[in-house]
């Protein structure tokens, strides 16, 4: 999982060798300084000669020269080296923190950009699977959590085994006999955090999952604020809000109130070390075995090696925290799409807009006993304008996104072009089928930037053309900006018949064979919805049209006419021959003719 995830720190792997780079001078560094003081204690102060300490920094001191030094030219050349060496360990440091920042950051937006292109592949059996909001944290919050524990783990990961490591050393160099003390804490302090870790983990993960469900929670209410509001039921949305916040609020808790035993342990371990080696130290130097020097630099020592451990802690909370999220993000990177098109040929593309089902059956999940759709038998020639009617939940919808391979087939097969739609790429196929679904989606931008999703080429007169024909043009004409209208978000400064006819124009502007509206014209009025159907038929001859609609008004003229009913194909004919024979159909007409004569 983590050889996986760090696979996405490519192009910033330079910046990923540097920060630790700088990480080991710094280090080297900041354990010579303590030294330097009982140098200046010992030796400068107390005047014991330089050459009567031991260790490998006396070493390198007396071949400067450090030892012909006396007093108070002692102290000020040494204290002069320690400042010169605080600033450059200064300066390792902020490098340090710098090119882990660059580092973390790529890393983090070259993952975020890998889920949200995964994310695009998926089908929507794929995107089912996970909530929205789910998708959300996943992106932001858990990406983030990973994104810091990368960052953190470039610069603690080697500086704080480097310190231990390194500060034990001149810790024993100094004196065997009060090192011993590392050796009791050590164990102890290891223990506790291994408890810690394994009982904090699957708290990350359960608090996480009420972040999904107070980010999807957010979600639902931002998006749907107007109707909220349209049914006086903020009360019931802050209620509902509130429990989601608590149950997020006690998941976070009941988890952080374990980690943060860290903190507590760590500090009676560090107070504990420091006392006993007060302690111990005092009766070395009472003794005459240890000068003061030696104990200051000793207890620094012990300071240095505390705080590594302490930043190993840290490093081992976070990734307890960050485990969480890294299974969260790779159940979303190995994800794997349950429609592709790797055996498809790229060469190959839809010709016509005739259509076939032959057997199909279809489930949403493969698991279910009992179909969506089944035994779907049907025939539509290119050109032809298909109606389709049936009651809510008949599968109308379910049934035309097979054809752009939306959904596939459990069973049987769908043909475009003569051609299985799993002969083709993707892309080809989608291409060639514009679709305007029952939630008319705008998309923050001007209006000719939602338009131009249909053909980003195509010309002003062109997207003009297609408004024209959606009739748009007129009410788009009539703002200030025109075409360069600025829509909010989801398109809610226009109304919901504009927002339709916006939608419907993107799809004619793509040009396609087969066009698909699925209840497209609801919130248009009857006139109006004639004149769209009429501007269709007259400027895409060659186009299938299929039209699912609740208004028999907007699919009497189709060549053929589909009642679906239970996911299965009732009858086919046209509107004489239904009205004479189909049940459904009748039903339906006489009750919108009753509703016309009352108005």
């Amino acid at each position: 999982m983590i050889k996986k995830l760090l696979s996405y720190a490519k192009g910033y792997r330079f910046y990923a060798f540097l920060s630790p780079l700088a990480i080991i001078f710094e280090v080297l560094i900041e354990v010579a300084i303590p030294f330097l003081m009982s140098v200046i204690v010992d030796s400068g102060i107390n005047g014991i000669p330089l050459s009567q300490k031991e260790g490998f920094v006396v070493d390198i001191l007396l071949k400067m020269g450090f030892g012909e030094k006396q007093g108070l030219e002692l102290v000020t050349s040494t204290g002069l080296l320690m400042i010169i060496m605080a600033c450059f360990s200064l300066i390792c440091g902020a490098s340090a923190a710098y090119f882990a920042a660059k580092a973390g950051m790529g890393f983090g937006k070259n993952l975020r950009g890998a889920m949200f292109g995964k994310i695009q592949d998926f089908s929507f059996s794929n995107v089912d699977k996970f909530s929205t909001g789910s998708l959300i944290t996943r992106m932001t919050t858990d990406v983030g959590m990973i994104q810091n524990a990368f960052m953190m783990a470039l610069r603690m990961l080697v500086r704080s085994p480097l310190m231990f490591v390194m500060a034990i050393a001149m810790a024993i160099d100094i004196n065997k006999k009060l090192s011993l003390v590392f050796i009791i804490i050590g164990p102890a302090l290891f223990a506790a955090l291994v408890f810690i870790g394994s009982k904090a983990h699957p708290r990350f993960e359960r608090m996480f999952k009420k972040y999904d469900k107070f980010n999807t929670s957010i979600q639902e209410n931002l998006i749907s604020i107007r109707v909220v509001k349209a049914f006086v039921r903020s009360k019931h949305e802050k209620e509902k809000f509130k429990i989601s916040n608590d149950e997020l609020k006690a998941a976070s808790i009941f988890a952080e109130k374990l980690i943060i035993l860290n903190g507590p342990i760590m500090m009676v371990a560090v107070y504990t070390c420091i006392i006993s080696i007060l302690w111990f130290g005092s009766k070395l130097i009472f003794v005459g075995s240890m000068q003061l020097g030696d104990l200051m630099s000793f207890i620094t020592y012990v300071q240095q090696i505390l705080m590594s451990l302490m930043m190993i802690s840290m490093i081992f909370v976070m990734s307890v925290m960050a485990r969480a999220s890294m299974k969260r993000v790779c159940e979303v990177l190995d994800e794997e799409p349950t429609i592709n098109d790797e055996t498809a040929d790229e060469n190959l593309k839809v010709e016509s807009g005739n259509i076939e089902f032959k057997n199909v059956v279809f489930r949403y999940n493969e698991t279910a006993e009992e179909p969506v759709l089944s035994n779907i038998n049907l025939s539509i020639k290119s050109g032809e304008t298909i109606g389709i009617l049936g009651g809510t939940g008949s599968a109308k919808s379910s049934l035309v996104q097979l054809i752009p391979r939306l959904y596939d087939v459990s069973e049987g097969e769908v043909l475009v072009g003569g051609r299985n739609v799993k002969d083709y790429k993707l892309h080809n196929l989608r291409d060639s089928v514009s679709m305007v679904l029952q939630s008319n989606v705008l998309f923050s931008g001007t209006i000719e930037e939602n338009l131009r999703w249909g053909n980003e080429n195509a010309t002003i007169e062109e997207i003009r053309e297609a408004a024209k024909i959606a009739c748009a043009d007129d009410f788009v004409m009539s703002f200030p900006d025109q075409y360069n209208t600025d829509l909010s978000q989801g398109g809610v400064n226009v109304s919901g018949g504009q927002k339709q006819r916006l939608c419907i124009a993107r799809a004619l502007l793509k040009n396609p064979k087969i066009l698909i509206l699925d209840d497209s014209t609801s919130a248009v009025d009857t006139a109006t919805d004639g004149k769209i159907r009429e501007g269709m038929k007259n400027s895409l001859p060659e186009t299938t049209k299929i039209i699912i609609a609740q208004r028999i008004n907007s699919i009497q003229h189709a060549d053929k006419i589909i009642v679906i009913d239970d996911g299965k194909i009732d009858d086919i004919g046209t509107h004489e021959e239904l009205l004479s024979r189909n049940e459904i159909y009748k039903d339906v007409y006489l009750s919108q003719q009753e509703g016309k004569m009352e108005q």
